[in-house]
């Protein structure tokens, strides 16, 4: 490789624009030979380890290379743009070094175990009692029930669908409560 002459700031930001542009290879190389040093520089100043050094250079010159048509030199030199992408690609770096592995088997990701036998004769029981006093409901109360909670559609939309007042709705989910309760032994 032959050495190139020191690039002004004018030149930098030339390059940078013609690769953003018109992806320009002889712009890129020379961004390449005048930053390549001195982001190896910057990052083993920070990183201290030459293979991490060297792969960040990379990481950094090839987000150059996809980012350039994002650069204006109106707003700023080339030079502080390119190390700016540096640092970038150095907290995203330490970033994904500092995030925990994967552990299947922690407990927070480990599904719950099958339920107790007597939970679930409990669970069954209570859903048996619930499906009795709802059958026990005038028709219109029991839908209104399944639509609201079940279903999971709001009072609103339960008065637009069945073309009712939504205060009609409402005071007819109360007393299919009161109903419930009355069924279910739970009176209050």
């Amino acid at each position: 490789m032959r050495s190139l002459p020191e690039l002004s700031v004018e030149e930098m930001s030339h390059c940078l624009v013609s690769v953003g542009r018109t992806r320009d290879m002889a712009a890129y190389e020379r961004l390449f030979r005048h930053f390549g040093p001195r982001i190896r520089s910057y990052m083993m100043k920070r990183a201290s380890d030459p293979a991490l050094a060297e792969e960040l250079v990379q990481e950094t010159m090839m987000m150059v290379w996809r980012k350039a048509e994002l650069f204006d030199p109106a707003r700023g030199n080339a030079s502080a743009w390119i190390f700016t992408v540096a640092r970038n690609v150095r907290v995203d770096s330490l970033r994904k070094m500092r995030r925990p592995e994967f552990d299947p088997d922690d407990p927070a990701l480990v599904p719950d175990g099958p339920e107790a036998p007597d939970v679930q004769f409990e669970q069954d029981e209570n859903a048996a009692r619930m499906r009795a006093a709802l059958s026990g409901l005038p028709e219109e109360q029991a839908e209104l029930l399944r639509m609201s909670f079940f279903e999971e559609v709001s009072h609103s939309i339960i008065a637009e669908r069945l073309d009712l007042p939504l205060g009609t709705v409402k005071s007819r989910i109360r007393a299919a409560f009161s109903r419930l309760r009355t069924a279910l032994g739970e009176n209050r």
